[in-house]
């Protein structure tokens, strides 16, 4: 596997793979990888000829600039983990390599935007597009693969690869949990002990909104998960909504779309946390 710096060096290696007709796939990462993203090179290496792994910790979408600071890096260890999974590139740029000059590009995604995590992380959303179109310009991938864990990111990145035409198939990847249903997240690092095994309470409570669900209304499972893991002592919920899953709207019924997703955010020993579930799909 090679571990490339900078674009120049790296757009060197593509366009020799291109001329030999292989196909590129991207899994663009801000590193700490675990099991979850081992498991987006693995779909990449899988269905593509080489497979570029970026790791980069994008500070325009940090609105709190002690989440950026304290963001886990471990690029050691996600280089042993891309060796094993198969990985041909590890792309590990510098700030001033990805922003040589401040990115002043403003997009709008309405309404997928100004909703659950575009209201409490004002600027997000711009600069997770200002990197991920930034990568996909330097890349040129054919195929770029994302978790479904964040949910509302891979809706928005779609979106944006609408609005900018690029030429890029966007391949969304199943959540990889823990044996104890936790989603996987390298915020999961941060957790105390302790903490770690109080969040796990987060996805028990989702799959029992399941069940739950079949005899309940949709306001009445909102409201069950809010208040069950509101219960709990050291979890605290931000938003939990239930949305249709392809315009991120809020739904009142559960007649109202055929594919449906609850989406949450909590807190847990300082740490915020996000998951999904689909209800309707």
């Amino acid at each position: 596997m090679l571990k490339i710096n900078t674009i120049k060096e790296l757009q060197i290696v593509l366009d020799q793979a291109r001329s030999q007709g292989k196909t590129i796939g991207l899994v663009p990462t801000m590193g700490a990888l675990h099991k979850g993203h081992a498991s987006l090179v693995r779909r990449s290496v899988s269905q593509t000829d080489f497979t570029v792994v970026s790791d980069f910790v994008n500070p325009t979408q940090f609105n709190d600039k002690n989440d950026l600071k304290n963001y886990p890096r471990t690029l050691d260890a996600d280089c042993a983990l891309l060796e094993k999974e198969g990985a041909h590139v590890l792309f590990a740029p510098s700030v001033e390599e990805m922003y040589p000059e401040p990115d002043m590009r403003q997009f709008d995604f309405t309404p997928l935007d100004k909703v659950m995590e575009g209201i409490h992380r004002p600027g997000h959303f711009n600069g997770v597009a200002q990197i991920v179109s930034k990568l996909f310009y330097a890349v040129k991938p054919d195929f770029a693969y994302f978790g479904e864990k964040d949910f509302q990111q891979l809706a928005i990145i779609r979106r944006m690869v609408e609005q900018l035409g690029l030429d890029v198939e966007i391949v969304g990847c199943p959540i990889v949990r823990e044996e104890d249903g936790m989603a996987l997240s390298s915020r999961n690092a941060l957790l105390s002990k302790a903490d770690r095994k109080i969040a796990a309470n987060i996805s028990k409570v989702l799959f029992n909104s399941r069940v739950y669900a079949k005899d309940h209304s949709l306001a009445q499972t909102e409201q069950y998960v809010v208040d069950t893991i509101n219960s709990i002592q050291g979890l605290e919920v931000e938003y939990y909504e239930i949305v249709d899953g392809t315009t991120l709207q809020r739904v009142r019924t559960w007649d109202d779309s055929h594919y449906i997703v609850g989406c949450i955010t909590v807190h847990c020993g300082g740490v915020r946390l996000i998951d999904n579930i689909k209800y309707k799909e």
